[in-house]
């Protein structure tokens, strides 16, 4: 699935390698002066790019990362592109350092941070210090719990919706239990919510199974972030030492990725003035933006957020917001067409809710009172995070204190890393979230119980670090996603409906069939030899 670069790329692929070269020395000259130097890790595969296409090539996320994992503990030390030196971390002291009590003094690397800005914008994914500190406080009221909760007659019908579609498509087939791929279906669901909750506007998706935004998004991904070119990974190395202002032509770059990331914020940020536009006329509305815009205007002046900043806040929503939750949906109804016991308890914990409710549609009460289907979906989220790993980089000099002691090359047992300004730190969640020191011995299997039972959930206090089952899945700390409890919500009703209404199995497996775990932006479900997602299921319609 490797991308060959075609002739219509040669300008852009000799701009990166002279750029790469004419930065080589200087580089290589830093090896020397490692702050990690005593840290075991892998050796590098490759002199260009070092553990970096260990990890970018990789068949399944994790088969790199979980082999070093066994062998290192919970942090070590791998080789970047161009002999950069970098830190692995998955310890939970150390990620909650990081994340929570420094959260402002690591910021993104150079190159993430500009890979976001091409995707979203200068929205508040991409802002650092005072100006996310400015973004969240303008944007707090506007993922309020009483907001959030408003939006549940909306998660309902969305529901229901794609419920009755699903039973058309039953009803026309002649098994009665068709092959779906159910990745495209839970996109349209979760873009229709978003373009309503987000914007009151109505996408449409799931009446237009070819919605062009469903299909770009999805195409998008794919090309941009899987097995991307070595000459790119060795070029974006490079990045930290172009000077700001001119980093941020880069999306100009004349090869299919950087074009593709243009075309699709140019479109978004045209759509997204409309969308402010109706929202500031139409003045009262609920949706987020609406909500977000009021909040705006009675902002301090200091506090606001710019017209420009505005606007990419939409990028980011139709990116982090559809996206994430629709991978997110996708792998928890494949966990579960594994575990037929699973779906049977989730269809009696609805049955018991449901005679008891007050009415058709649960609340928010009825819905925490299902403790086992958040049990599945907080397993299934553990397993596999649809963000599987991301980057820090120190802005000072500073000390990460460890749960659990790893041994050095000289075979002294540490519980701290000093680290020096400028180390570049890879937080791995999928490792995370497999550590058999947080989640027992069976970390690597499916087993909803832990989240049951107190006793066995968590072996380390410290683990307690995520906003939801204590996982890295919405990261955590300053940065956490500020969504992460519409999307909770949005995915239990979405999950009591399906399950309430079909059963889920896998299709006999073959290539075709077996999905892998690829490690794109976000884990994708692909199969042996294709180049888009899909994750066929057998669904049977129940009643």
């Amino acid at each position: 699935m490797t991308q060959d670069p075609s002739m219509t790329d040669l300008t852009a692929i000799l701009f990166m390698l002279s750029a790469g070269f004419s930065l080589f020395t200087f580089l290589y000259s830093r090896r020397r002066s490692r702050s990690l130097g005593d840290l075991r890790g892998p050796a590098s595969s490759s002199f260009w790019l070092g553990n970096e296409a260990d990890i970018r090539y990789q068949n399944e996320v994790g088969d790199c990362e979980f082999m070093w994992m066994r062998e290192y503990g919970s942090a070590w030390r791998r080789t970047g592109c161009l002999g950069t030196d970098r830190l692995m971390l998955a310890d939970p002291k150390a990620l909650k350092h990081i994340l929570h009590s420094a959260g402002y003094h690591y910021s993104r690397t150079i190159d993430k941070a500009q890979f976001l800005r091409m995707a979203t914008g200068n929205g508040i994914v991409v802002a650092e210090g005072q100006a996310h500190r400015r973004q969240r406080k303008v944007m707090n009221p506007a993922f309020s719990t009483h907001q959030i909760q408003s939006f549940l007659p909306l998660f309902h019908g969305t529901a229901s919706k794609l419920v009755q579609k699903w039973k058309g498509v039953i009803a026309a087939d002649p098994s009665g239990q068709p092959l779906v791929n159910v990745v495209g279906w839970f996109s349209r669901a979760s873009l229709d919510i978003i373009g309503e909750a987000g914007f009151d506007f109505q996408f449409g998706s799931l009446d237009n199974l070819q919605n062009p935004l469903v299909i770009r998004s999805e195409k998008q991904i794919i090309d941009s972030t899987l097995y991307p070119s070595w000459y790119d990974l060795i070029f974006k190395e490079t990045w930290k030492y172009i000077p700001g202002p001119l980093l941020e032509y880069v999306c100009h770059i004349p090869t299919r990725e950087y074009r593709g990331f243009r075309s699709w914020l140019d479109n978004v940020r045209v759509f997204s003035r409309g969308l402010i536009k109706q929202s500031t006329d139409k003045g009262d509305g609920n949706d987020i933006m609406s909500v977000l815009l009021r909040a705006n205007g009675s902002s301090n002046p200091k506090n606001k957020m710019t017209d420009d900043e505005m606007v990419d806040q939409i990028a980011t929503f139709l990116s982090a917001g559809q996206g994430t939750t629709a991978k997110s949906l996708t792998w928890y109804f494949y966990a579960i067409a594994k575990h037929p016991e699973a779906q049977a308890r989730i269809r009696e914990e609805i049955a018991l809710v449901r005679a008891r409710a007050a009415g058709e549609e649960f609340t928010i009460a009825e819905l925490d009172s299902m403790t086992y289907t958040l049990a599945t979906l907080k397993e299934s989220m553990r397993l596999d995070p649809i963000v599987w790993n991301f980057t820090r980089m120190a802005n000072r000099d500073d000390i990460l204190p460890l749960a659990f002691p790893i041994t050095t090359k000289s075979g002294q047992q540490i519980t701290s890393i000093p680290i020096k300004k400028g180390t570049p730190i890879d937080i791995s969640p999928a490792v995370y979230n497999r550590l058999p020191d947080v989640w027992g011995e069976d970390a690597n299997e499916w087993n909803p119980e832990r989240f049951l039972d107190p006793l066995r959930g968590f072996k380390e206090a410290s683990s307690n670090i995520g906003v939801f089952g204590s996982l890295m899945s919405f990261s955590t700390g300053t940065r956490g996603c500020i969504g992460w409890q519409f999307a909770v919500l949005e995915m239990q009703i979405i999950i009591l409906a399906l399950v309430e209404n079909f059963e889920f199995s896998l299709p006999p497996q073959s290539e075709k069939t077996k999905i892998y775990r690829r490690p794109s932006r976000f884990m994708l479900p692909v199969p042996e030899g294709q180049e888009e997602t899909w994750m066929g299921l057998h669904i049977k319609s129940l009643n």
